[in-house]
């Protein structure tokens, strides 16, 4: 009597990872958007930076996805809880897709993301954002710069019609076409394994906000190339874990912290001890402004 074989399960090259937090909300529709944005089979890993009670619905819904639950010891950052999803796949992964968790993904996104980074010099691919009313996120920026970033952080709140302010806004105006970025949001990015295992994945030094700019930047040292392709889409709805004044405060705060931590990573030479404490001083500055507005 013959007996008819199943073909072997095709191996998975490409790993979804995300980071929960509370996320319970958003995960589902999250995960159900990913069977239908790829061809070809997904790994899927969730962190989870929050193991409470509230997480026995993030294990169900995560294992009725058919992807890994990741509970953390501890919530030690976003950064540090991608790279623990990152460490457990396998060897056949090539390109590891970033996730937030407050995302749903358009049809074939991957797969178009996988089409356009045929080139060995483009490290990053991230898709069109796109705002649950449908505006464009700019969530392919340049790196921040004395010139640019650094002036919108510090004069945004005190001068709202300043330069650099009005040059950076116009990064969320740029016609969607394929292009070159200085760094990608890390809402929604696919980096090419290799890469990423070279630069030990995001600095875990952020606890969060900046990991993605520090990513970026540390991609276009290395000589290789972060790219924004609007054709592949996803839908941001935004930071659902913020539901108190105080988490609210708190995330103000580490943004500012995060945005004082990198740009002393960029500009560390002795001799620009100055530009760092007025850079500093205007981050603080901006920080308590809108942590008080925050209270209000």
């Amino acid at each position: 009597m013959s007996t008819v074989s199943k073909p072997p399960a095709p191996t998975a090259r490409v790993a979804v990872v995300t980071v929960s937090y509370g996320s319970e909300d958003v995960l589902g529709p999250f995960l159900a958007s990913l069977p239908l944005a790829s061809r070809e089979p997904l790994r899927v890993v969730v962190a989870d930076n929050k193991p409470m009670a509230a997480s026995n619905a993030i294990m169900s819904m995560t294992t009725s996805a058919g992807a890994t639950y990741l509970p953390l010891p501890s919530n030690r950052g976003y950064g540090y809880a991608i790279n623990t999803a990152v460490r457990e796949l396998g060897p056949e992964i090539d390109w590891v897709v970033v996730s937030n968790p407050d995302v749903t993904v358009n049809p074939g996104c991957v797969d178009i993301l996988l089409e356009s980074v045929r080139d060995s010099t483009i490290a990053a691919v991230g898709p069109r954002i796109l705002s649950s009313d449908g505006e464009v996120y700019p969530s392919a920026r340049t790196i921040p710069s004395l010139r640019s970033g650094v002036g919108h952080a510090i004069f945004a709140n005190l001068w709202p019609k300043n330069p650099w302010t009005r040059n950076y806004r116009k990064e969320s105006e740029i016609e969607p076409i394929r292009r070159d970025a200085g760094w990608l949001s890390g809402a929604f990015l696919m980096i090419r394994r290799s890469v990423f295992d070279e630069m030990n994945g995001f600095d875990e030094s952020y606890f969060m906000y900046f990991e993605d700019v520090d990513l970026g930047y540390r991609i276009g040292r290395l000589g290789l190339r972060n790219v924004y392709e609007p054709t592949a889409v996803v839908v941001h709805t935004g930071a659902h874990s913020t539901s108190t004044l105080d988490e609210s405060a708190g995330m103000i705060r580490a943004h500012h912290e995060s945005a004082k931590k990198f740009l002393a990573k960029k500009y560390s030479g002795p001799w620009l001890l100055p530009v760092r404490a007025v850079l500093a001083f205007g981050l603080d500055v901006r920080s308590r402004i809108e942590g008080r507005r925050t209270a209000r």
